[in-house]
């Protein structure tokens, strides 16, 4: 729900809302322009009355008629010259003249734009929707980053996710609270104005019969003693009396309300407050424009900014979701249905597995309802079995299309003879792995419904592992099922072998360093070039002849290197290892990019741990190589052999030389010493304690095992340093990729 009602305001008044934020920042520099005019005109200060600036006028201006104080500070007489009406900007402290003032009709033209968008009450109408619609994404975005950084205290933890992902959400922390304020201000003056709010006008309106001066000589303006007492500071407006009208006033208006001074005595003859409803417009009003006070009309401007940004990255986001969701056919109703499969999800791979789930089960004659956790039914009254697919999102938190399932669960109408299974998916190297479907399995066998499986977990969506789930499942109803879910991947592109590396061959442990190259770039808009992008540490697919399955590798190199290089062990029975290993220079392989943004160095000069083993040296071989602004790079690795299988051996030494590599240690479990990375790790404990002091990120790339042990190594180290490994892991300071 919270997230329809981020996405459907976005999706129908996206280009609207950011019109008009883009309008609003160029707005947001007239308070800016006026304080620099202001600044450098003549000055004034807030001590000097209004009585000392009407008698400069009186006495610079033949009948002046009203004198504006604006927000910037600057003060305006109005009066006729000739015949003609004038208005000059004037020094306060003088009651000169400094020039015609000439309002900007660039921001003139720039506020009735963003006011009306030129078209009257319709156009007004118009952008108090725009202001609705932003209030709404601004409010629900704020508690959607909430949820997705896994509470208030996490608001502003390192965002995950891809690059558009990760810039919508810094941007909307960056903007959320000014675009909040100007949001909901906006709205508000749009509702007043259509009079649907109050703005503490109401009743002053029409003709009313101001008080009289008395009889007599007007006095000198500069002697007024009501004049006197008021601040230049909190004058808004001065009326004079009509010209040779001795019982006419001078009408003041004031930051605290109106008045009436007798021009011959001088004296406040009557003086009407702001109502509370006036004084919350001008708040309102302040709020929405910053005038007045510029660096807080600066925040409004770059606030407004991040606006197009976020528009064009949620719609891009909203449009990957909606094309990774599968169409599903022939979908049962709830009523109807014997098998039910509810679906939680956060990126939309686990809508894939209950397809292919709910195809398996159509195909033998099942009735099939498929379903987000969300959309649990009070009842199903046909079911039998209830399938429910899940993954984890965050530190074991419910996925989006699950957010609202366990509440759910409390109104629930189960029956004896509905049984349930939960799959889980989720990614081993994280600690809460499939934590959120452990949940769900507890909940559902609370609620009192009966098990047909145990709960089963799915690494890194392994359709090997959901097919041998689907097989104990068909047992347990008694029938064939199988499960052969073959992933939608992105479309490939041919690269070819450019040449190989080979280590291990003595250890009966192949390893090959292979570089390939893009065997041909695509056309795209206008005829231009175009190759794939990629950098270190995104993922190399490549799916083997014979196979659905795709199998994925670190990127030791980014598409500036110009070449793909990747590193591959050869697993016994592996079909893609040893398919890549029969490579020879020329061969051609199909393979795609898959990002892998959360990997990656930090940005900065804090620096980099990176503890790996075998071939999981691959990222960081291309982090170094592109470690052009030599930022402290340290590398723990470990191998079986120093003469063996020791990877990027001449270019660790290279990137040591020219600085990229600060400083590497090295571990081989078949040397004399026979020790591993881990142990490394331990023996540099007091090093790695200060680099951690310093803010360093701690990057682990290799297999299970490997960073298990390296795991409980940091644990022990940052212990006393009041952290560990998860405190590490939350603020983007510790990052795994571990397979």
């Amino acid at each position: 729900m919270l997230r329809k009602l981020h996405a459907y305001p976005a999706l129908v008044a996206a280009l609207l809302v950011a019109f008009m934020a883009l309008s609003g920042a160029i707005l947001a520099l007239e308070p800016v322009v006026g304080a620099i005019q202001t600044a450098t005109g003549p000055a004034a200060t807030q001590s000097e009355s209004v009585a000392q600036l009407v008698s400069g006028v009186a006495s610079n201006f033949n009948a002046p008629q009203r004198i504006e104080r604006k927000p910037d500070g600057s003060v305006i007489v109005y009066y006729r010259n000739g015949m003609r009406p004038a208005a000059d900007l004037v020094d306060p402290a003088t009651g000169q003249s400094a020039g015609v003032y000439a309002p900007s009709a660039f921001f003139t033209f720039m506020t009735e734009l963003h006011r009306s968008l030129f078209a009257g009450d319709l156009g007004r109408g118009a952008t108090g929707v725009a202001s609705l619609a932003m209030s709404i994404l601004a409010l629900s975005g704020i508690f959607m980053l909430v949820k997705r950084l896994g509470g208030w205290r996490k608001l502003f933890a390192t965002a995950r996710g891809t690059l558009g992902q990760r810039l919508h959400v810094e941007m909307g922390r960056l903007g959320v609270l000014m675009l909040t304020v100007t949001a909901v201000s906006g709205l508000w003056m749009s509702l007043s104005f259509f009079a649907l709010v109050p703005d503490g006008t109401s009743g002053i309106g029409g003709f009313v019969l101001p008080p009289q001066s008395q009889a007599g000589t007007p006095a000198d303006a500069g002697t007024l003693t009501a004049l006197q007492d008021v601040p230049l500071g909190n004058l808004r407006e001065l009326v004079f009396p009509a010209h040779g009208d001795p019982q006419d006033v001078f009408t003041l208006t004031t930051a605290n309300g109106v008045g009436y001074i007798d021009q011959v005595t001088g004296a406040l003859l009557q003086f009407t407050p702001n109502s509370f409803w006036q004084s919350v417009y001008q708040a309102v009003y302040t709020l929405h424009t910053g005038r007045g006070v510029w660096w807080y009309a600066l925040l409004l401007g770059a606030a407004a900014l991040t606006v197009p940004v976020m528009a064009y990255t949620g719609i891009a986001i909203w449009w990957r979701r909606q094309r990774q969701t599968p169409r599903l056919g022939n979908n049962a109703s709830a009523g109807a249905a014997d098998s039910v499969i509810l679906v939680g999800s956060e990126s939309n791979t686990t809508w894939g597995f209950a397809k292919s789930l709910g195809e398996s089960l159509s195909e033998r004659g099942h009735k099939v309802h498929i379903a987000p956790m969300n959309g649990l039914a009070r009842r199903y009254v046909s079911a039998k079995s209830l399938f429910v697919l899940t993954s984890t999102h965050g530190d074991g938190a419910a996925p989006a299309s699950a957010s609202r399932f366990l509440a759910r669960l409390d109104r629930f109408e189960t029956h004896p003879d509905l049984r349930f299974a939960v799959l889980g998916f989720g990614d081993r190297s994280f600690p809460k792995f499939c934590a959120y479907a452990e949940t769900v399995d507890q909940a559902l066998g609370d609620k009192g419904l009966n098990r047909l499986a145990d709960p089963f977990a799915i690494d890194r969506q392994s359709s090997q592992s959901f097919a041998v789930w689907g097989r104990e499942i068909g047992k347990r109803l008694g029938e064939h099922l199988l499960l052969d879910h073959v992933p939608s991947y992105p479309k490939t592109t041919p690269f070819v072998l450019e040449k190989r590396s080979d280590f291990g061959q003595e250890w009966q442990s192949p390893r090959a360093i292979l570089r390939f190259r893009p065997a041909a770039a695509g056309r795209g808009l206008f005829g231009r070039l175009r190759a794939p992008k990629y950098e270190a540490g995104d993922l190399f697919g490549i799916v083997p002849p014979g196979t659905g399955v795709a199998r994925y590798y670190s990127l030791a190199s980014g598409a500036e290197d110009g070449f793909v290089e990747i590193c591959v062990s050869k697993q016994p029975g592996g079909l893609c290892s040893s398919f890549l290993h029969d490579l020879e220079p020329g061969d051609v392989v199909e393979g795609f990019m898959r990002a892998n943004p959360d990997f990656r160095p930090r940005k900065g000069r804090a620096p980099v741990v990176m503890i790996g083993a075998g071939t999981g040296i691959a990222p960081f071989a291309g982090f170094m190589r592109n470690n052009r602004g030599r930022k402290p790079m340290y590398l723990y690795w470990g191998g079986r052999s120093a003469d063996a299988d020791f990877l990027y051996h001449d270019d660790l030494s290279s990137f040591r030389a020219d600085g990229r590599l600060t400083g590497a240690r090295f571990a081989f479990s078949r040397s004399f010493k026979r020790q591993y990375v881990q142990d490394s790790v331990r023996e540099d404990a007091a090093f790695i304690a200060e680099l951690i002091r310093e803010g360093a990120q701690i990057m682990v790339c290799g297999g299970t095992a490997m960073a298990e042990g390296v795991r409980s190594a940091l644990n022990d180290i940052a212990t006393p340093l009041g952290t560990d490994v998860a405190a590490l892991k939350e603020t983007g300071r510790y990052l795994e990729d571990v397979y």
